[in-house]
């Protein structure tokens, strides 16, 4: 394997030692280059050999001598200096198996590369990764790495994974831990298939595997799931029943290791209709990508930032803050904080039905501008509208629906602002003019 050069950096040690576009890197002091992880593990060394070769085929040796970490001043076409790695798995809860036809591209691509799980912290289920990689990744002793695991029962998984090897697979998590590497876990719990007795299983499974923490979420379910396998939505009660068994095991961790490992997500406490746990109850907040201690996070965030503010009485205007049906109320109870402090300013706080994807799913991070704009059409909005980032995409500027922000502005005839899952940003895009 090698890697094409797609740019060299003007005075970089690349550069000065005569390196160019469209030269290929072979290998660095012996070590093969195949992609992002081989290249930013071995370069962060002093002394340096590359083998090179140039466009006509010929092979040189370049030394170079830098600080420890510092850049070499290669740059390559692709982030990873190689294709993304799809997913290979038809799992029976996929989420892009569930939407409708006609959006954008990117949309229907399934990641499952475990380059990204380290860059990005992104979940992949072990079904897709070679020997190299593993080999690599031990060898390399690159952590955590984050297993979407879902069931430790290789029957089970291979069911509901709808792919012969993913029992095999976990295997893996045994090689991982013997070497050191600390695991994140992830389990999307189905109602009747992977909860129950079968979650006890699985998480005493990783229990003994030592694994840092897992995310335990239910199941999202779109009304675009004709022809796919039968699942139910939870209902308060088993939501309540599953919420049970991962609080009771967490519990057990933490009197045997001091940490609870085991998390339920956010939408659980939703679903069973139950007080969201305080902020110590998620130590860390490790799996807040997750959705796990979301609502715990924010909230203590925002005391934190109304501390750090005086009150002024000059600060009298309207805002609308909008968000998914599930954490309405939860949202309600931050503005109502918000307005303790400064009660002259007006917020709206406004609960947008998921109507693109159906009425089970509620959370924020799905709403779509087409929602946004139907919902709020006629509403009192005042000066802003402001909305969790998570709604858009990476580049903060489209909906999942392809909506734009620029259409919401224009439609509702309002500014927007998007904030992170941040106290500090949601206070001060409420209280500023």
């Amino acid at each position: 394997m090698a890697v094409k050069i797609f740019n060299v950096a003007v005075n970089s040690h690349a550069y000065k030692s005569g390196i160019k576009k469209g030269d290929t890197l072979l290998a660095i002091n012996s070590n093969e280059i195949v992609d992002v992880l081989d290249y930013r593990f071995y370069q962060v060394n002093r002394n340096l050999i590359l083998d090179i070769e140039d466009e006509n085929r010929q092979i040189r040796s370049v030394e170079i001598k830098k600080g420890e970490y510092e850049e070499i001043g290669l740059e390559f076409e692709t982030y990873l200096m190689d294709k993304q790695h799809s997913c290979r798995n038809k799992c029976i809860f996929c989420f892009i198996d569930q939407l409708p036809k006609g959006m954008r591209k990117s949309l229907y691509f399934k990641d499952d590369d475990s380059r990204l799980s380290f860059l990005f912290g992104n979940y992949i289920t072990l079904t897709n990764i070679t020997e190299h990689e593993i080999e690599r990744i031990i060898k390399m002793h690159i952590s955590p790495i984050n297993v979407s695991v879902h069931t430790t029962n290789p029957e089970l998984r291979c069911k509901m994974m709808n792919n012969r090897f993913a029992g095999e697979s976990l295997n893996c998590l045994q090689r991982f831990a013997d070497a050191g590497i600390t695991l994140n876990c992830q389990i999307v719990s189905c109602p009747g298939i992977n909860d129950g007795d079968e979650l006890v299983r699985t998480m005493t499974d990783l229990e003994q595997l030592g694994v840092e923490m897992t995310a335990i979420v239910p199941v999202g379910l779109t009304r675009y799931r004709d022809g796919l396998y039968p699942l139910v939505p939870y209902t308060k009660e088993t939501a309540e029943q599953t919420l049970d068994i991962i609080e009771k095991f967490g519990d057990k961790c933490k009197e045997k290791y001091g940490r609870r490992m085991f998390f339920a997500g956010d939408e659980f406490y939703i679903l069973a209709e139950r007080k969201i746990p305080e902020p110590e109850y998620y130590e860390d907040f490790s799996a807040l990508e997750d959705g796990v201690g979301m609502i715990a996070y924010l909230t203590d965030d925002v005391k934190w930032a109304l501390d750090e503010l005086e009150y002024d009485e000059s600060l009298n205007h309207t805002v609308t803050v909008a968000c998914g049906t599930g954490v309405y109320s939860f949202m309600k109870d931050i503005m109502r904080m918000i307005n303790e402090k400064f009660p002259n300013i007006t917020i709206h706080t406004r609960s947008i039905e998921n109507r693109f994807f159906g009425g089970v799913i509620n959370v924020s991070g799905l709403v779509t501008g087409g929602d946004l704009i139907s919902q709020l059409k006629d509403k009192e909005l005042g000066s802003k509208l402001i909305i969790p980032s998570s709604m858009l995409r990476f580049e903060n500027d489209l909906f999942l629906d392809d909506v734009s922000t620029n259409d919401v502005e224009r439609e509702l005839n309002i500014p927007l602002a998007a904030v992170n899952n941040n106290g500090k940003q949601l206070v001060q895009a409420i209280i500023s003019q």
